[in-house]
């Protein structure tokens, strides 16, 4: 049989401990979380769902976001193109979370429907909105849907 954990033991990632981290590091921690993590994730998911380098690009695009409005607000007062610039690269940067958490979610249902044979429902909404706390949360979770999964499944119906 095979360890339903052994992604969740891998990446030993509590919710909670993430959102805090999140907060008491301004944002950083999840970009240094997906480059420690997506070798992780492909590896047990056997899918290179985005690059390997993809997390590298994703911090290049915040940080330089982060430091155009640093040099903004040294440079003026007053809005300057380097605003602008840093408003652009602000959206690419969550265009490029909200990619890697729908191809994560993608993988991650794939995953656990050919090596376990049953289907991991993940909310759209909750992808969008949560999305990078979603998907742990979702892979913290995969022991208890599998055994509901079985529960609903077993039953013998007269």
């Amino acid at each position: 049989m095979k360890n339903i954990n052994l992604l969740k033991n891998s990446l030993d990632t509590k919710v909670l401990n993430f959102v805090l981290l999140t907060a008491v590091t301004g944002g950083v921690y999840p970009l240094m979380w997906l480059f420690l993590n997506q070798s992780k994730l492909t590896k047990e998911m056997k899918n290179d769902f985005v690059a390997k380098d993809y997390p590298v690009w994703l911090a290049i695009v915040t940080g330089f976001g982060w430091l155009l409005i640093d040099i903004s607000y040294a440079v003026s007062d007053t809005e300057t193109v380097l605003d602008h610039i840093a408003t652009l690269l602000s959206v690419v940067s969550t265009v490029m979370l909200i990619v890697w958490v729908f191809k994560a979610k993608s993988a991650l249902q794939t995953y656990v429907l050919n090596e376990f044979e049953f289907e991991l429902k993940m909310n759209l909404f909750y992808t969008f909105v949560f999305n990078i706390y979603y998907v742990v949360y979702c892979i913290n979770d995969m022991e208890s849907e599998s055994q509901k999964h079985n529960i609903v499944y077993s039953k013998q119906y007269h």
